[in-house]
């Protein structure tokens, strides 16, 4: 069975919201083939990046590069999984303020050290949020990006299940 490990950090909410999402649409393409599994990076290790076929990463940018606990997973597996994971798909989902760039080149240095293949163009999340109440702040996200990330969901484990990745 083909695993795609959706894997997220949030502050707020809102990278949260997006991995839930994306989680909700893969499981619409789940048949025999393919299983999705959603998990916090605090929690994931080498052994359940091993275990997956394909990837989605989902992260808040904070002060232009990715969140502190998305980065020390990064961290923690990289070496472990060093010549272990090379050629799998993967895609980036990055809640930002104003920009969210910073946070996608650095995910994608990471991933491109692992050798992973990038299958999607990153999707940014611009909140808009600039004062530090704003930034600090829960946030919720409307239906038509929300679908969005569903739809990024479903294509990512439909890649993974049928093997085109």
């Amino acid at each position: 069975m083909k695993q795609l490990l959706i894997l997220w950090h949030s502050r707020t909410g809102t990278a949260e919201a997006m991995a839930r999402a994306a989680f909700e649409g893969a499981q619409t393409q789940i048949e025999g083939e393919g299983a999705a599994r959603l998990l916090s990076a605090e929690a994931a290790g080498p052994e359940d990046m091993l275990g997956a076929a394909g990837y989605l990463f989902a992260a808040p940018e904070n002060l232009a590069s990715l969140s502190g606990a998305m980065k020390e997973f990064f961290d923690r597996c990289y070496y472990p999984l060093l010549g272990r994971i090379e050629g799998r798909p993967y895609a980036l989902m990055i809640a930002a303020g104003s920009d969210g760039q910073g946070a996608a080149r650095q995910a994608a240095r990471i991933c491109t050290g692992w050798r992973l293949r990038d299958v999607q163009p990153a999707m940014i999340v611009n909140t808009n949020a600039q004062t530090p109440e704003q930034i600090l702040a829960p946030k919720t996200l409307d239906a038509a990006t929300l679908a969005r990330c569903r739809d990024l969901g479903a294509g990512m484990m439909a890649g993974v299940a049928s093997g085109i990745w």
